[in-house]
Order: structure tokens, then C-alpha cells, then sequence
């Protein structure tokens, strides 16, 4: 018989049920609770990255949440380096570790290992964002299409973060993106996977445009609004990148309107979900489970039995 895993993942998209699935979870078993998403990580970002409230929080432990101020970076490298830590201490506690999110890049590199690439490099990264600003982001894209066809056709052209990072890697190293992350270092961590997988994409697409509607009444423009009153961050960090942040503060810098703003940030939110999808279907091991399905908190309580005892 195969070794109980380290720790289990529950991955899906955005806005189908995964926190409520691990809070339900965790009713019935001593769990811990692990965030993997890459916008939770920063503090003073809560309603549009749909963090755990400070009630859930006091329910069940939760980690990796508030990691940094908005104006630092956090990397898949840091991220394993915390997780594999925050994991063993659960462990050591006696209780399952429940990694639980949809930040698919930090799920690949936790269970298949970090790949040998290069730390960021502020003189190059600035060098393409300037050949960005005068040329577009579509250019660069198909200049990374010349020199890393594989990274390229997974990155839409708007993806300017990955296309940065993959042109960085490339000048850094001379060596494709896609191929340097073939030489993955392997995981130390034994790992379990659910994948949330919705069959209905109208459904999710439904869930999708209501989770936004209450964030916004929730106050996620007022959010957006103090970090670009600080003055001290721009559109294009890391932090103010993620989907939602990157539309808002647009609109509250005067580019869109807020109809404009609304329909962006729903297409770039649906957009997400579906290469969420495509990530996880790439992961032959992974349990799916439909979140949509009632019977689906009974059948991961059934599974985790199996997979952890």
C-alpha cells in the first residue's frame, strides 16, 4: 500500500466552491488550511481575491495569507519554500494539511518540483516593459513565439507578466522557458490532488458574474481605491496584475468606464477560470470531482478517507 500523502490539493477554478468545500471538509476532520493563490498572499488585497474572512479564519487555520505589502514580489520558489514548511508543521500537529486555491503555476511546481530558472532581474524586466510600452504586448509575444513557441502558445497575448518573465528567462539564460522548466528539481512532498472540474461552463460562468457583483457591493472598488491612493504602487506589479485589480485600477485611473471596467474584468475572470480548467485536466492523477454536484461534499469526504485514511 502506497504512503499516506503529506498533504492534499484542492484545486479548481475561481469561484467554484473550493473555500466552501475545505471549510465543510474540515467540519468533520482535523484540517488545516493552506492557501495557494497568488494574490491572497498580499495584505490589504481581501474582497477581490475572495480571502478567507476573518471568521472563517477563526473557524479553521488557515496559512499563507498576508505574506506581503502590495508593493514587494512573492515567488513560485518562495511559495514552495513556505508550503513545504507550513505543510510539515501541520503534519507535526497531527492534522491534514488541506492545500486549497487556483493558482495553478504555485500547484505544478509544489507537486512535479521548481525548475532551474534564473532570479528576476529588474535592468532586463525594465528593458522589455519599455520595448512593451512603445511596441505593444502582442509584439512581444510574437517575439517570444520566435524563440519559446511552446511557452507562447499556452500565454494568450494580453499575458504580460508571463511574457515578460519568458523573454527574462530567455535573455538571462539563452535557453527557452519551456525547456528549463522540463528539468524540474523533483517534489519532496508526497501529494493527493481533488480537482474541482465544473461540466457547465455557463454554470461557473453564472458564479462567476455574481461572486463579482458582491465583491463590488462588498467595497472591492473602495479596496482598489486605497492601494492606488498610496502612491507608492502601479498597474504593473505583481500584485496590482491579478484579475480584477489590473481592470479596477483602470477604471479608477480614468481609462474605463465602469461598465467598461465591469465587462473586463468579467472576460478576464472567465478567461482565467478556463486556463484554470485546462491546467487541471493536464493532471492525469488528479481525483475530479464536479463542484457543482450536491452530492459532492459527501464524495470528497469519502475520497479523502481513501486517500489519507
Amino acid at each position: 500500500m502506497d504512503p499516506a500523502p503529506d498533504a492534499l490539493l484542492l484545486l479548481g477554478p475561481t469561484a467554484c466552491g473550493k473555500s466552501a468545500l475545505a471549510l465543510a471538509l474540515a467540519c468533520e476532520r482535523p484540517i488545516e488550511i493552506v492557501s495557494i493563490d497568488s494574490a491572497q498572499v498580499y495584505r490589504g488585497m481581501n474582497i477581490g481575491s475572495a480571502k478567507p474572512s476573518a471568521a472563517e479564519r477563526a473557524t479553521v487555520p488557515h496559512h499563507l495569507l498576508d505574506l506581503r505589502d502590495p508593493a514587494e514580489t512573492y515567488s513560485v520558489a518562495e511559495f514552495v519554500r513556505d508550503a513545504t514548511a507550513v505543510i510539515a508543521q501541520v503534519r507535526g500537529r497531527g492534522r491534514l494539511p488541506l492545500v486549497v486555491g487556483g493558482t495553478m503555476l504555485y500547484a505544478r511546481a509544489l507537486r512535479s518540483g521548481l525548475s532551474d530558472l534564473p532570479p528576476a532581474d529588474a535592468q532586463v524586466r525594465g528593458r522589455i516593459a519599455a520595448h512593451a510600452a512603445r511596441a505593444g504586448w502582442p509584439a512581444l509575444h510574437a517575439e517570444l513565439a520566435r524563440v519559446d513557441p511552446a511557452t507562447a502558445a499556452r500565454l494568450p497575448a494580453t499575458d504580460s507578466q508571463r511574457i515578460q518573465r519568458a523573454l527574462e528567462v530567455f535573455e538571462l539564460t539563452g535557453t527557452p522557458l519551456s525547456l528549463l522548466q522540463g528539468r524540474a528539481q523533483p517534489s519532496r512532498l508526497r501529494l493527493a490532488t481533488i480537482a474541482l472540474l465544473p461540466p457547465d461552463r455557463r454554470t461557473l460562468a453564472a458564479r462567476i458574474e455574481t461572486r463579482f457583483d458582491a465583491m463590488l457591493a462588498a467595497g472591492f472598488l473602495d479596496e482598489v481605491r486605497a492601494l492606488v491612493a498610496r502612491g507608492d504602487l502601479s498597474p504593473e506589479l505583481p500584485s496590482q496584475r491579478s484579475v480584477g485589480y489590473r481592470q479596477a485600477w483602470a477604471h479608477l485611473t480614468g481609462a474605463t468606464t465602469f461598465g467598461q471596467f465591469r465587462a473586463a474584468a468579467l472576460q478576464a475572470t472567465r478567461q482565467l477560470a478556463k486556463r484554470q480548467m485546462t491546467w487541471l485536466r493536464s493532471m492525469p492523477d488528479a481525483n475530479a470531482l464536479d463542484p457543482f454536484d450536491a452530492a459532492t461534499p459527501a464524495q470528497a469526504a469519502r475520497l479523502i478517507g481513501r486517500l489519507v485514511g
